[in-house]
């Protein structure tokens, strides 16, 4: 029997102790990105629910580009990046946000995309969603609609969800 989509993930992602400080695991979902057949699937599980929706995807820094570079490419859309601050050449929005371990602020340029857009926004792991949230922000300061969500992991404990109330949420694999 062939190996379902979930037990890849699981199998792939790399479990990292106390990282990136004491009392915090990280999820590493590279060595997902590093296997084709698991990128290929991925990449179709996430924007299919999503798909002729979205007129670009938008990748939060910096494991998100990845995913929705392949996204946009599979989709036949463009790519955005959301970027950490101080990273982008132009006029931004911005917005600071809470992270579980820390706090952080994000960017996206003023002119990316024509208002009234729509945007499918990508990143590897839904944790409390204050990244999710903050990248939803920055597109409503710039008038284009966010559809939806899509994460290879979601830490179901940490309830990221409730951050991103009125929006679709594509999640491959929820751990408790």
């Amino acid at each position: 029997m062939p190996e379902t989509l979930e037990e890849t993930l699981l199998r792939l992602c790399a479990v990292v102790p106390d990282y990136p400080k004491p009392g915090i695991t990280f999820r590493d979902l590279t060595p997902v990105f590093a296997d084709a057949k698991a990128l290929h699937a991925v990449v179709n599980a996430l924007i299919e629910p999503f798909e002729g929706q979205f007129d670009a995807v938008a990748g939060v820094e910096a494991r998100g580009f990845l995913l929705a570079a392949a996204a946009a490419y599979a989709s036949d859309t463009g790519v955005i990046t959301v970027r950490k601050a101080g990273k982008l050449p132009r006029a931004v929005f911005s917005e600071e946000y809470q992270l579980e371990y820390g706090s952080a602020t994000l960017e996206l340029h003023k002119d990316e995309l024509p208002a009234g857009s729509r945007v499918l926004i990508l990143d590897d792991v839904l944790a409390t969603g204050g990244t999710l949230a903050a990248a939803s922000r920055l597109f409503a300061d710039a008038q284009v609609q966010v559809i939806g969500y899509g994460v290879i992991l979601e830490l179901a404990q940490l309830h990221g969800r409730a951050a991103l109330p009125g929006h679709r949420v594509r999640s491959l694999l929820r751990l408790s």
